[in-house]
């Protein structure tokens, strides 16, 4: 289950929406039920400054801002036109979706660099000729580059990293962000860790990329409130690899008919083929193509 012990809340949102009763009224109950759900409970405890602020904030002031933002990208009714109630429980919708990824995104990050990478690891401290390649897509993809954080400096055994259509920061790898300088990313400088190349290939028919994963990472607190979308929010499968000095841009034919770097980052447009798929999640889950499987097998230099 995706909540374990949480069945009562699950109800609770579930009822909610199927009724979708006065939103005025009734959203202050469904938003403390998320809340719960994610460990945010801003009465009577600190919520932990890494809890996003659009699960302690007003419940109706963030479904309208969701909603609005929904409409724009044309997923959802506008709220100042027609049925606003209608709306209001379009962003009610969206605020529980941003609670999954939420969820999600937690879970990649912690499976990755608690439990994939020190198991590959010991397993080539067993094996010292092993050749691990990882390949991960959307949350898959966060889950295998945050297992570089658990490989030791000067190791050798991780031989290529190949990132299909990855939901995290287009930022991760950058030792210094464009838009705070003393700081880098997640993942900042951790391609050396592989002993071959780290592959983006990155989509624009993303649809979740390009619209949902920056609806949910630029609400995590910053000042710039709810909307206002910039570069920050970009995801590494929308755009590709950003920020890291050096790193080429391909586009897919070009990267098939040229080969790829033998190491460090590169980003591959591969919105040639990665281009099929409807609303709401667009092109992100197109990847079975033979193109981005021979990606893989140069990125890993197999055959060689």
């Amino acid at each position: 289950m995706f909540w374990p012990g949480r069945e009562a809340e699950l109800d609770g949102v579930a009822a909610l929406l199927a009724e979708q009763p006065e939103p005025l009224a009734a959203l202050p109950r469904f938003g403390a039920l998320v809340r719960r759900l994610v460990d945010a409970d801003p009465v009577g405890a600190a919520v932990a400054p890494e809890v996003p602020a659009v699960f302690v904030r007003d419940t109706v002031e963030v479904c309208r801002a969701l909603a609005e933002a929904l409409a724009e990208a044309g997923g959802a009714p506008a709220v100042a036109l027609g049925d606003g109630a209608r709306a209001l429980w379009s962003g009610a919708k969206e605020l529980l979706r941003q609670a999954t990824y939420y969820e999600m995104k937690k879970r990649a990050g912690v499976v990755g660099e608690h439990g994939l990478g020190p198991v590959l690891t010991d397993l080539a401290g067993r094996r010292p000729a092993l050749r691990v390649h990882l390949v991960g897509h959307s949350f898959g993809a966060r889950v295998v580059s945050f297992s570089l954080r658990a490989v030791p400096d000067g190791a050798r055994h991780v031989k290529s990293l190949t990132l299909l259509q990855g939901a995290f920061s287009h930022y991760a790898f950058s030792e210094r962000l464009p838009h705070d300088r003393r700081r880098g990313g997640a993942l900042g400088g951790l391609q050396r860790r592989v002993d071959g190349p780290v592959v983006a290939c990155h989509s624009a028919h993303d649809s979740a990329l390009r619209v949902f994963y920056p609806l949910a990472s630029r609400m995590a607190g910053d000042s710039a409130g709810l909307l206002g979308f910039d570069e920050r929010w970009g995801a590494v499968g929308h755009g590709g690899v950003q920020a890291v000095p050096g790193a080429p841009r391909l586009s897919l034919e070009a990267a098939l008919r040229g080969g790829l770097p033998e190491a460090g980052c590169v980003s591959v447009d591969a919105g040639s083929v990665v281009c099929r798929g409807g609303a709401p999640s667009g092109a992100h889950s197109d990847i079975c193509h033979e193109e981005l499987a021979r990606i893989v097998v140069g990125a890993g230099r197999m055959g060689r």
